[in-house]
């Protein structure tokens, strides 16, 4: 119960900096995908270098999971191919929605309905892929 709590309260930190920092906000994604204003650029570029630092600190002192277990990073091999159509695919439906999966929540909690339907078609194709993962090159 205890490991569920912190990860609730782990969730509701991530819509709160979401909302602070207007990453959820459909007009200021909508001006990334314009070039319009580096507010979301700054916003990912930063979630990168920390996730950067993160990686290297769980290396570095071999840090585990909650159940004990250590963290692994298996090198990626190429071809690239499958990571640009995934990222098109991606986002594709970023630009569309206005949302990608953290600020759908967040939005949802906002009381922005529409959403409901964002999430639904993201399960849906999160099912969908889980159906056909082995017939798909890997």
């Amino acid at each position: 119960m205890m490991k569920s709590v912190k990860f609730i309260l782990a969730g509701i930190l991530f819509g709160i900096v979401m909302s602070k920092s207007e990453a959820v906000s459909w007009y200021r994604i909508q001006e990334m995908f314009r070039f319009q204003s580096f507010h979301m650029y700054g916003i990912i570029g930063t979630a990168v270098v920390l996730g950067t630092i993160s990686v290297w600190l769980i290396k570095r002192f071999k840090l585990k999971d909650t159940e004990g277990l250590p963290l692994v990073f298996k090198d990626k091999q190429a071809p690239y191919l499958r990571y640009i159509i995934g990222g098109v695919i991606f986002g594709l439906g970023w630009a569309l929605t206005g949302a990608c999966p953290g600020p759908m929540f967040v939005n949802l909690g906002y009381g922005y309905l529409a959403m409901i339907v964002v999430i639904i078609g993201a399960l849906a194709g999160t099912y969908l892929y889980g159906v056909i993962k082995n017939k798909l090159p890997h």
